[in-house]
């Protein structure tokens, strides 16, 4: 990578290994998971299941790239800037997309994908679990994952460690990671630390590192620790898979598809200059996030239903290209303009509290 600092603008090749990824999570639940162990589908794809169980690993690549944008985001600014920028981000799609799975389960009344009115409150939370109710939507558990990472964030530029002590919070990290994935075994560890992916956000992060700062010896150790042990960590959904499905994944193919990942985000900075911004990146960057969200209990539900009318290959591609369709118009005609609207009010309310702080701050001062 380039040794001299880079100018932070919008790189439109994120957007495209953005679309990658969520593609590939698409693919591994319509193509695999939906018909293995739980049954969602009522006919198999035993072509395309070889290939397409590894779309989990598309979740991985969110994680990259997931550290990469918010080092990039965090960088000049203020803790609170930046927790309401990551407020504005996922919350208003997730609500949108949220409602709409519950509307269209809740309505079609599958017995395998019961919905509630009040697991929709409980979701309401993005927390769902700690409520006692299931996710509307299984995938929202990494969301859960993206919110703890935000949340460490947030009190790293709070304490000003970010800025001053980003490398050696990031070493601690990956220390804490080793310790209990390959030794201790803490489930609450691995949420509270994100100790199973937090080699993959941190990876991230030190990409993001050298990409601004330059390359320095620290930051290169550790982006080869990060990378060694996210291949030991991917070992934990592998076993997962196992005993869930009965599928043993090739730990060889697991290193490979790591090697993958990692060289793809590192080509995707590298390219940055290659791809130009256009409408059509924001676009198919945008759309990742509502595709993400809406397509896997919809998409069984629509893939039933239209596969005893014109084939299960051509309801699952035709599912797959629905969702994207709509997935880019709710981003287009609801998703972006709430967040502006939001980012308006929270920005006011902020300048508010900021205003009334210093005058308060002002008058408490002793006079001279």
């Amino acid at each position: 990578m380039d040794a001299r600092p880079a100018r932070q603008d919008y790189i439109a090749t994120l957007d495209l290994l953005r679309l990658a990824a969520a593609l590939a999570v698409v693919f591994f639940h319509y193509f695999f998971r939906g018909a293995a162990a739980e049954g969602f589908l009522a006919e198999g794809y035993p072509l395309a299941a070889p290939f397409a169980l590894y779309g989990y690993l598309g979740v991985n690549l969110f994680f990259l790239i997931s550290g990469f944008v918010i080092a990039w985001s965090a960088e000049n600014r203020g803790w609170d800037q930046f927790a309401i920028a990551r407020f504005v981000r996922l919350y208003p799609g997730f609500l949108l997309c949220m409602t709409i799975t519950f509307a269209i389960v809740f309505l079609a009344g599958s017995p395998l994908l019961p919905a509630s009115f009040s697991q929709y409150a409980a979701n309401l939370s993005m927390f769902a679990p700690a409520f006692g109710q299931p996710f509307m939507d299984g995938v929202y558990w990494s969301i859960v994952l993206e919110l703890v990472f935000y949340g460490w964030v947030t009190l790293a530029l709070f304490t000003g460690l970010f800025q001053k002590r980003k490398l050696a919070l990031i070493f601690v990290w990956l220390a804490i990671s080793a310790l209990n994935e390959f030794f201790i075994g803490s489930g609450a560890a691995r949420l509270l630390f994100i100790t199973e992916f937090g080699p993959f956000f941190a990876a991230g992060v030190l990409l993001h590192h050298i990409h601004a700062h330059g390359r320095s010896l620290p930051a290169l150790l550790l982006l080869a620790a990060a990378f060694l042990i996210s291949c030991g960590t991917l070992s934990v959904t592998q076993h997962w898979m196992l005993g869930h499905y009965g599928i043993a994944v090739s730990s060889a193919n697991l290193v490979v598809a790591n090697v993958v990942m990692h060289g793809a985000l590192i080509g995707a900075v590298l390219l940055r200059d290659r791809v130009r911004s256009s409408s059509l990146t924001l676009a198919l960057g945008g759309l990742t996030y509502p595709l993400y969200l809406l397509h896997q209990n919809i998409g069984y539900l629509a893939i039933n239903a239209a596969a005893p009318l014109v084939g299960k290959w051509f309801a699952a591609f035709g599912c797959a290209a629905l969702m994207a369709f709509v997935s880019w118009a709710l981003w287009r005609y609801c998703e972006r303009p709430a967040q502006r609207l939001l980012r308006t009010g929270l920005g006011q309310a902020l300048h508010a509290v900021r205003t009334r702080f210093r005058r308060i701050s002002a008058g408490a001062q002793p006079a001279e």
